[in-house]
């Protein structure tokens, strides 16, 4: 588009409905991991990323109801493994959240290299990092990234190497779960990451 033209003047009224965020939907989802209990999600987007979301959840054993609506209740109660299916990581860049609520709820993760937009130019290194001043040990394979914490997660202080919003959710997961208190320099602080932590 050359350009955008704009003939104001007119009085605007009415009302329109505003679907749910997608960059809050897709970290909420994957907080539901750290819990047994059911998790009620208004508003959600439906939209594929999300679907896609829903089927990375049940691979891991979760059970997911309302899908096809705005209304998800999501129940984790028996989390079977911590390696979600590797085609449907393949598809999805969000997926890489799912890293922290796995290693806090069964102590091991195991995730494929993460798809959807320019795989090629964003990386995890804040992730990893981030979750191994937690107590995580990180092993890179040509399968992806494994990461256990035999003895649990322990708070820590740590510096972002960016204000990686993904990455700022994924220290967030664990550190609901890990004992003592974290603290997250050089977080990102847009309104979906608020959300996430007043899920938490």
């Amino acid at each position: 588009m050359a350009s955008l033209v704009v003939r104001g003047g007119r009085r605007l009224a009415g009302r329109i409905a505003v679907d749910g965020n997608k960059n809050a939907a897709l970290p909420l989802l994957a907080a539901c991991v750290l819990t047994p209990e059911t998790v009620e999600l208004r508003n959600v987007p439906q939209i594929r990323d999300v679907a896609v979301m829903i089927a990375l959840l049940r691979s891991l054993g979760a059970v997911v109801d309302g899908e096809g609506t705005s209304t998800l209740r999501v129940t984790c109660a028996d989390i079977t493994t911590g390696a979600p299916d590797p085609q449907l990581v393949g598809r999805l860049r969000g997926s890489v959240m799912l890293m922290g609520s796995l290693l806090a709820r069964v102590g091991w993760a195991s995730l494929a290299p993460p798809g959807g937009d320019f795989p090629a130019r964003r990386t995890i290194t804040t992730h990893l990092r981030a979750l191994a001043q937690l107590g995580a040990q990180v092993t890179e394979g040509p399968q992806g990234h494994r990461l256990e914490a035999p003895r649990g997660l322990t708070g820590a202080s740590m510096y972002l190497l960016e204000a990686s919003v993904t990455g700022t959710e994924t220290a967030l997961m664990a550190a609901a779960a890990a004992t003592g208190v974290t603290e997250i320099r050089h977080a990102a602080c847009e309104p979906h990451v608020v959300e996430l932590c007043q899920l938490l």
